[in-house]
C-alpha cells in the first residue's frame, strides 16, 4: 500500500501558495468560520478564551480566525509548507499563534493541556484505514483536558456514498489576484468508500489559462461511521450540527473527552 501520508503532504505542500484563492475574500471567510466555531465553543465550554489546538490548520483559515477572536490557539499541520504560511499569515495579522508541522496521528504535545481540539475542512477522511483514524482520535483525546471539546468538520458523505458523484460544480472566485475557477473530479475505488480526488485550479494567463492539478485520496466516512470511531476513542456526548444550525459550511461533530477511569 502506498504511503498516503506522503501523498497528502505533497497535495497540501503544492496547494498552500494558492489555497486562499479558493475564497473570494479569504479574511472574510476566516471571520465567518471563526464566528461559527466560536459559537459552538461558547455553547459547550463557556465564553472563554479557550486554549485550542487546530491539528489540521492548513494555511490558517480556522486557526487565525479563532486567534483573532482572542482564543489561545496552537496550530499544526502535516504540510510544512502550509504550516509555514499559516505562521506568516498570523504574524501579518498581528496575532500570536505558534505553528508546527506535525502528523495528527502523532501529535507532539503534552497530555491534557487543551480545552478544545479542532480538526476541520474534511481533514480526518484523509486517513484511509480504521487504524489511522483511531490513532488520530486517540491522540486528540490524549491532549484534551477532562471534559474537553472535540470539533470535527467533514463533508456530508451519507448521500455521496449512495450516488457516488464524479465531480463538483465549477466554483468561480473573483479574488484580488484575479479570477479563479476551481472544481474537483472524484474517482471512486471499488470498495465504494474511498475515492481519489483531482483538484483543478484555473487562472487566466495571457490568452489562455494556467491549469494546476493536485491529487489526493479520501475515505468517505458516513456520519454513523465517524460517530462510531469517535465513541470508540473514548469520547461521549457526541452530537452533529448541520450548517443551518451552526453557521459553519460543513457538518460539525462535537464530543467531550470522558474523564479517565
Amino acid at each position: 500500500m502506498p504511503d498516503f501520508s506522503m501523498s497528502v503532504r505533497d497535495f497540501y505542500d503544492e496547494l498552500a501558495p494558492d489555497y486562499h484563492r479558493i475564497f473570494p475574500d479569504w479574511d472574510a471567510s476566516m471571520a465567518r468560520q471563526a464566528k461559527a466555531l466560536d459559537g459552538l465553543l461558547r455553547r459547550h465550554l463557556g465564553a472563554g478564551p479557550h486554549r485550542i489546538l487546530d491539528c489540521s490548520c492548513g494555511i490558517g483559515t480556522q486557526a487565525i480566525g479563532l486567534a483573532l477572536a482572542e482564543h489561545d490557539v496552537l496550530a499544526s499541520d502535516l504540510s510544512p509548507v502550509a504550516a509555514t504560511r499559516a505562521a506568516a499569515e498570523a504574524t501579518c495579522r498581528g496575532v500570536r499563534m505558534p505553528v508546527v508541522a506535525a502528523d495528527m496521528r502523532q501529535l507532539p504535545f503534552a497530555s491534557s493541556i487543551f480545552d478544545a481540539v479542532i480538526c476541520a475542512d474534511n481533514s480526518l477522511p484523509h486517513l484511509l484505514s480504521p487504524q489511522g483514524v483511531q490513532a488520530a482520535l486517540l491522540g486528540m483525546r490524549r491532549v484534551l483536558r477532562d471534559d474537553g471539546l472535540l470539533l470535527l468538520t467533514v463533508r456530508s458523505y451519507d448521500e455521496a456514498r449512495q450516488s457516488r458523484p464524479t465531480s463538483t460544480p465549477p466554483q468561480v472566485s473573483r479574488t484580488p489576484d484575479g479570477e479563479v475557477i476551481s472544481f474537483q473530479l472524484w474517482h471512486w475505488h471499488d470498495d465504494g468508500e474511498r475515492y481519489d480526488l483531482e483538484h483543478f485550479q484555473l487562472t487566466p494567463a495571457a490568452s489562455t489559462w494556467d491549469v494546476r492539478v493536485r491529487r489526493t485520496t479520501y475515505w468517505a466516512l458516513t456520519s454513523s461511521q465517524l460517530a462510531e470511531f469517535v465513541a470508540g476513542a473514548g469520547f461521549t456526548d457526541i452530537s452533529w450540527h448541520t450548517p443551518p444550525a451552526s453557521g459553519y459550511y460543513q457538518p460539525v461533530l462535537t464530543a467531550r473527552r470522558a474523564p479517565a477511569a
